[in-house]
């Protein structure tokens, strides 16, 4: 039999890895001497392929040096800033209690998602670390439904802090838990259709059925 399954969004769901993302994508283009957008035009577009994200601000004969000094200054910078969200580690363990498989669904490529997973000090508590290599990115279902075939799961809910995330999750038939503390605000994420919206990962202990899981606990913050 599968378990019931839960696939989490990484960058700005479980660890708040924002600042250092911005700072290695506003760093290429010092690299190429270009002017760069701002921190916060930047972080309006984090969720999608690191190339798209350059299409946004630079000319297009500039993505691909871009995204290759991004790709080289990221991985030496990932943790000087990074790190789990509140809560995140204990709800984690709790959903591993109840008899969860948990997977990660992310745009990150798969080699450096684990990487990071690993830095953070979360693989222990993650089944399964599934990057977006080579197929369509989210909101496409693509990436949520290899996470789920890698766990064997049977997926319950998809978890994420951006509108796309929301969309890939519900186009893979998962209900959707969208947090704000990452990209997207409240809004946007209600329009896009979340069936929760929340400030934290808290409130997802209350959303699970109760025949899913072992015990009902409670997230110490």
């Amino acid at each position: 039999m599968s378990r019931p399954a839960i696939v989490f969004d990484l960058d700005g769901t479980l660890v708040d890895s924002l600042p250092d993302i911005v700072a290695s994508f506003r760093h290429a283009f010092g690299e190429l001497g270009i002017t760069p957008p701002s921190a916060a035009q930047v972080r309006s577009e984090v969720g999608l392929p690191l190339e798209t994200m350059y299409e946004r601000f630079a000319p297009r004969e500039a993505v691909s040096a871009l995204a290759a000094a991004y790709r080289r200054h990221y991985p030496e910078h990932f943790a000087d800033q990074s790190r789990p969200y509140p809560g995140v580690p204990e709800l984690l363990a709790e959903l591993r209690e109840r008899g969860y498989a948990i997977a990660v669904a992310t745009t990150k490529r798969s080699d450096m998602a684990t990487r990071f997973v690993h830095a953070m000090g979360l693989a222990q508590a993650i089944d399964h670390v599934q990057g977006t290599d080579g197929f369509p990115h989210k909101p496409a279902p693509d990436v949520v439904l290899r996470a789920l075939q890698a766990v064997a799961g049977d997926g319950r809910w998809m978890v994420g802090d951006t509108t796309h995330d929301v969309g890939a999750g519900k186009a893979a038939g998962l209900r959707t838990f969208a947090v704000t503390w990452g990209t997207h605000d409240a809004e946007r994420l209600r329009a896009a259709g979340a069936d929760v919206v929340a400030d934290d990962l808290a409130g997802l202990l209350g959303e699970l059925e109760p025949s899913a899981g072992r015990r009902r606990g409670s997230i110490r913050r």
